[in-house]
């Protein structure tokens, strides 16, 4: 009857313990002193509470809605990771910052020495590359995917590649070719030079390559930034099914390059030459990118993307087969 009693004061005295000191936030010295036990004995009492299953610890996530958002793009579209930001209502700049800054975060925690990172031009991708910080340098290699186009700071990818190598104490080797070549016999000849195909031929291998997905639905898509056409041209574009834009290579909705002639005339690689690369980490932001960001990963050509949660929710309520994602 005396080991039973003293075992119930044991397990008072064991509560009062892991109370003060998980709930409280009391140190174990403090519980001593007010106890009058010895900072041994309340350590031996904490342990043998979390060894009976006494303490039960519940880490509540403020970001559910994100992480559901998350695990529904794996699911429902062919994604291995998906990472989904806040959105800023009526700001899609900041909300570009946003999903920018998630996915410099995610490339520093992805990249390893050695690595080899392939990039696009694209506004996305150069919110990814302000938004780069890292207290140690890499040994990394950033090479463009593109040939580029001078002008605006996100068109030109020869300087993006320079920032993006430069904020992770990294090298860079650049194409310098311009993006569009005057004829298909231009881009062919362009694509052997020796400086530029071994380039290339780095970015075909690379372990990880940064993407933007762009559109070509409104005249201030970024597109008619690498390549200005009139208004009928772009409602022509539309009506013949093109519906994105990727590696600037003009994409119908089942994710396959378009038959059209500016296509044949890019110093680029052909968006499914990246199934060689180890990993494809997509970034997109705002309604406008809704079917493309669909019509590339129709096509495969992307296995992370990084969005903001008014992109996935609306991404998610086109798929076929989608379920309640309010």
């Amino acid at each position: 009857m005396a080991d039973k009693k003293n075992d119930i004061e044991l397990m008072r005295q064991m509560h009062t313990v892991l109370v003060l000191h998980f709930l409280e936030g009391k140190k174990q010295s403090e519980i001593a002193e007010t106890l009058n036990l010895s900072t041994s004995k309340v350590n031996r009492l904490i342990t043998q509470g979390r060894k009976m299953g006494m303490v039960k610890i519940d880490i509540e996530n403020p970001f559910q809605r994100l992480t559901d958002l998350e695990k529904l793009l794996v699911k429902e579209v062919p994604l291995s990771r998906a990472l989904v930001t806040s959105a800023v209502p009526g700001s899609p700049g900041t909300t570009l910052k946003q999903v920018g800054l998630a996915a410099a975060n995610h490339l520093v925690e992805t990249i390893r020495d050695g690595d080899v990172i392939a990039i696009t031009g694209g506004k996305a991708v150069s919110a990814v590359v302000q938004n780069i910080e890292t207290d140690r340098s890499f040994d990394v290699t950033v090479v463009p995917l593109t040939g580029g186009v001078q002008g605006k700071f996100y068109t030109d990818v020869n300087h993006l590649a320079t920032q993006l190598a430069d904020r992770l104490g990294g090298s860079t080797m650049l194409v310098h070719a311009p993006l569009f070549a005057e004829s298909r016999e231009q881009r062919d000849m362009l694509m052997e030079v020796a400086s530029i195909k071994q380039v290339f031929d780095i970015a075909r291998q690379a372990n990880v390559a940064l993407v933007g997905v762009g559109s070509i639905q409104t005249p201030a898509s970024s597109y008619y930034d690498l390549h200005p056409m009139p208004e009928s041209d772009r409602k022509m574009l539309a009506g013949t099914g093109v519906i994105a834009e990727f590696l600037a290579h003009l994409m119908r909705q089942d994710g396959t390059v378009a038959d059209y002639a500016l296509n044949s005339r890019l110093v680029a690689l052909r968006p499914e030459e990246l199934k060689q690369c180890k990993r494809v980490i997509g970034v997109a932001s705002g309604e406008e990118k809704v079917e493309p960001i669909k019509a590339v990963l129709n096509g495969h050509h992307m296995d992370s993307l990084i969005l903001d949660e008014e992109t996935a929710s609306a991404v998610l309520a086109t798929m076929e087969g989608a379920q309640n994602v309010a």
